[in-house]
């Protein structure tokens, strides 16, 4: 495949997890920032290599090839940025753009031994998971801190939101995978939470707490 043929099995791809029905044109031409005329061409393309199963009018879906593709194409990203967080110390909301290059590299053996490398990881640094090299991915029980019990413990796990600027929010308030979070109060007026988190009393707004994944504590 080409970068722009790569670039858009995995728009697909994580367009489906959200829409398994089927994906419309105009949704992958926002995520591309491109024409729906271009993307329609694209679906052709790819159909025609079988990757995926494009109906106008209907939407698309990913073949079984096109999922697994997908699937590498992920598995490469999210590999190159626990390399760059954990061996080069890059921080972690300045990864994604060098990953999304990095993730275009097409030497198996490279991946196969960066993946030992880095200890075969299952979760980037966003807390995202990562395939294994059969595509099989670990799934772990989590939910939204907005959706979190009072006085349960929880660790912070992910983020549903990646953009630098939110990342960089969480930086200045100190909140990491792996922190200790414990909800203690909920304003029933704007839903704002008061949290115990890693020891220390913080306020946090509705939006923060909807764009933070958490799973209970069970140490």
């Amino acid at each position: 495949m080409t970068i722009s043929e790569e670039n858009y099995i995995k728009v697909i791809y994580h367009l489906s997890l959200v829409s398994p029905k089927g994906i419309n044109t105009n949704a992958i031409a926002g995520m591309l920032d491109t024409k729906a005329s271009s993307v329609t061409d694209m679906l052709k393309k790819l159909s025609e290599k079988d990757l995926v199963s494009y109906q106008k009018y209907q939407g698309v879906t990913l073949t079984e090839k096109g999922f697994q593709s997908a699937k590498m194409i992920v598995r490469k990203h999210r590999l190159w940025e626990v390399f760059l967080v954990d061996k080069l110390n890059f921080s972690w909301d300045e990864v994604h753009e060098i990953a999304e290059e990095l993730e275009h590299i097409k030497s198996e053996k490279l991946i196969f031994k960066l993946d030992i490398y880095l200890g075969f990881p299952s979760f980037d640094p966003h807390g995202d998971p990562i395939p294994n090299a059969n595509g099989e991915i670990q799934k772990i029980d989590k939910l939204l801190l907005s959706e979190a019990v009072l006085n349960q413990d929880y660790i912070c796990v992910g983020v549903k939101n990646s953009s630098v600027e939110f990342l960089q929010y969480l930086d200045k308030k100190n909140i990491f995978l792996g922190a200790p979070i414990k909800v203690i109060s909920s304003e029933k007026f704007d839903q704002s939470l008061t949290i115990n988190l890693n020891m220390n009393t913080l306020s946090i707004s509705n939006k923060i707490a909807d764009n933070l994944y958490i799973k209970i504590n069970n140490q």
